[in-house]
């Protein structure tokens, strides 16, 4: 995997009858994401599921839907950290959890955790070296003066306030090579200034061709996409085009007005 982000500048199963003559299915080629019939339930209460999709290699997508959902749930699915009830995940052709999918995709979380003991600068160091990227210095210097923290690198970001730890969350997670990069609401506790930098970053990963899946309602980013993905109590409500979809509709649990062209992945 040598694309370093950079700051802006299955055949069919045997049939039982003989007299019946075997056609064989041509498997889809991989994707970036294939999430197959998850659902993730707590006791009796599902909280997803099932939800099949597909993102192709390329794509930028937004996720949106309510709080309560099932965007993060699906999310830390998608990335490994928690386990589903059913179905099954892929990154590009690994199995999620594996360490070929970890060293594939990236994920900013929407909580950002950070180490007691490490400041921001030894943060990025840890992550970018765990990762294999040697020459990270230049790189996490050019990130931190991006996103406004370059003054507070030697500081202890689980001191920062909400806006800069998100900040610093963002700056770890280009901070390493990925194909695929899964964002939880980012925007969330961002100046002005912020949500420009993050913003320009997606764009310029995206660009360099990778993967991107947001969940954000914020219309700055998802007037950028090709496609929307809406939650609803778990479950996949719409796929399509980004044209034409009244995002606010979608959120408030309303059908969408005026979306003309859904397409099923």
């Amino acid at each position: 995997m040598s694309r370093h982000p950079q700051p802006p500048g299955r055949q069919r199963a045997a049939s039982n009858s003989s007299s019946t003559p075997e056609i064989p299915v041509a498997p889809l080629p991989p994707a970036a994401l294939v999430v197959t019939d998850i659902g993730k339930n707590y006791g009796d209460a599902p909280a997803v599921g099932p939800v099949s999709l597909r993102v192709e290699f390329g794509e930028r997508v937004a996720l949106i839907g309510h709080n309560g959902s099932g965007k993060t749930t699906l999310l830390r699915i998608v990335a490994g950290l928690l386990e589903p009830s059913a179905g099954s995940v892929t990154i590009g052709q690994y199995k999620v959890g594996s360490i070929e999918a970890r060293s594939y995709l990236s994920y900013i979380a929407d909580q950002p955790t950070f180490y007691d003991d490490l400041t921001l600068w030894e943060h990025l160091e840890y992550v970018a070296l765990l990762h294999g990227n040697d020459e990270w210095e230049q790189l996490a210097s050019d990130l931190l003066g991006h996103l406004g923290l370059f003054e507070r690198a030697d500081d202890m970001p689980n001191r920062f306030s909400r806006g800069l730890k998100q900040k610093a969350a963002i700056a770890l997670g280009f901070i390493r090579p990925f194909e695929l990069l899964i964002v939880d609401e980012p925007f969330v506790g961002l100046d002005a200034r912020g949500k420009e930098a993050l913003l320009e970053l997606l764009e310029q990963a995206n660009s360099e061709g990778a993967t991107v899946v947001v969940a954000t309602h914020e219309l700055s980013f998802v007037h950028t996409v090709t496609r929307i993905i809406a939650l609803r109590d778990g479950t996949v409500v719409h796929d399509g085009s980004a044209s034409n979809v009244n995002v606010d509709a979608l959120v408030r649990n309303e059908d969408p007005v005026g979306e003309h062209d859904d397409k099923q992945h």
